[in-house]
């Protein structure tokens, strides 16, 4: 089975590249793997009224993606890991974890300065243990 890995941030950007990724998965009958990094989570307790208010990046970032893969119209197997890591570090350790058959990453910051100061599409173009797909976002 066809396993494709994709970042995802509840971002236009990203979700332009999710979609991509969720397409050619379908299209090949494969797996999607949604991948969110959190570089710095918050989980933080708030009391108001007398009540008790928790906010959880980690929640927060598990219900985009549902809400994503809720609004695709492919018919699809998806898996996601939402964890507290740098993007293309997680990327490429689920890819390598999965022996995914595709990384899909969006062209932000490829070009210009920041392929000098380099990006997690960068990163993961140099790194990549399968084949990447960059699909045009900006």
């Amino acid at each position: 089975m066809t396993t494709i890995v994709v970042g995802f941030l509840d971002i236009e950007t990203a979700r332009l590249a999710a979609k991509e990724a969720a397409r050619m998965a379908s299209a090949l009958g494969g797996q999607l793997h949604i991948v969110t990094a959190l570089e710095d989570p918050n989980i933080e307790v708030i009391e108001a009224g007398g009540e008790e208010f928790v906010v959880d990046d980690y929640r927060t970032a598990e219900q985009a993606v549902q809400r994503f893969v809720g609004e695709l119209d492919e018919q699809l197997s998806v898996s996601v890991t939402v964890r507290k890591a740098k993007p293309a570090d997680l990327l490429l350790e689920e890819a390598e974890r999965l022996e995914a058959d595709m990384i899909v990453v969006g062209n932000v910051r490829m070009q210009g300065p920041g392929r000098i100061l380099g990006s997690v599409g960068s990163k993961i173009v140099h790194n990549a243990p399968c084949n990447v797909l960059i699909v045009k976002t900006t």
